[in-house]
């Protein structure tokens, strides 16, 4: 039997935590800056330029590319940015940063991702890799419905989302700060894009092996559930 649903608001406590879930997100980056940078350089088997390329393949000369949750600027950001019109969206501060050092001729904005919005129709792609599993997850259906309004007609978005069960958790020592996770089954993943009114394209899950996030757990093999999907020519 699938478990209840977990229904956040802004003033829901999650395992004894007072904050709002994007706040905790904030602050763990923030914090963790340079310890994250190193941690995700030792990450073996993440697919994102596979599936970054299938992306820009889709893309007209000079795409206008968001990227929410666009962190440091670390690949495939460099990528994204050199393809075309770029604009990074991040809830931390320490991380856009950084970003701004790398890449300092392109857009970036200081912002919450459910908060956040852009004109309709302003965007060829919109890429959240890694991000959409500290969306809380009762916010996740809206945030990917606003993701198909700033699509163009023809528009593509690739998303991570997590996998398993849906669930609202806060890790108490994550990369050594208190940090939030969120996701829903993969058919329900499947359901919020399409119910966006997005076509998938591509729906698969994808191992990798992740060093070591949590004091005596060693590294581990996560999955990611990637989706590659189309807002319709005739939109």
């Amino acid at each position: 039997m699938r478990p209840a649903p977990v229904v956040l608001t802004a003033a829901t406590t999650i395992c004894g935590l007072s904050e709002r879930p994007q706040d905790v997100v904030a602050a763990g980056y923030d914090a963790m800056a340079a310890r994250y940078a190193e941690w995700a350089a030792r990450v073996v088997g993440d697919p994102r330029g596979r599936y970054v390329r299938q992306l820009l393949a889709l893309m007209p000369e000079r795409p206008d590319i968001l990227e929410v949750g666009c962190g440091a600027a670390v690949e495939p950001t460099p990528t994204l940015a050199a393809a075309g019109r770029f604009v990074g969206v991040d809830i931390s501060f320490a991380q856009l940063e950084r970003a701004r050092e790398r890449l300092p001729t392109s857009r970036f904005v200081h912002g919450d991702l459910t908060t956040t919005s852009f004109e309709p129709a302003s965007f060829d792609a919109v890429v959240a890799l890694f991000v959409l599993t500290h969306v809380p997850s009762e916010q996740l259906p809206g945030l990917i419905r606003r993701i198909e309004h700033w699509l163009r007609a023809g528009g593509a978005f690739l998303g991570t989302f997590g996998t398993g069960c849906r669930h609202d958790t806060v890790v108490d020592d994550w990369l050594g700060v208190p940090m939030f996770f969120s996701g829903y089954d993969e058919l329900d993943n499947e359901r919020l894009v399409r119910h966006a009114g997005l076509e998938i394209i591509e729906s698969m899950i994808e191992p990798m092996l992740e060093p070591e996030t949590e004091p005596g757990r060693g590294s581990r093999t996560v999955a990611f559930h990637w989706i590659l999907a189309r807002k319709s020519r005739a939109a």
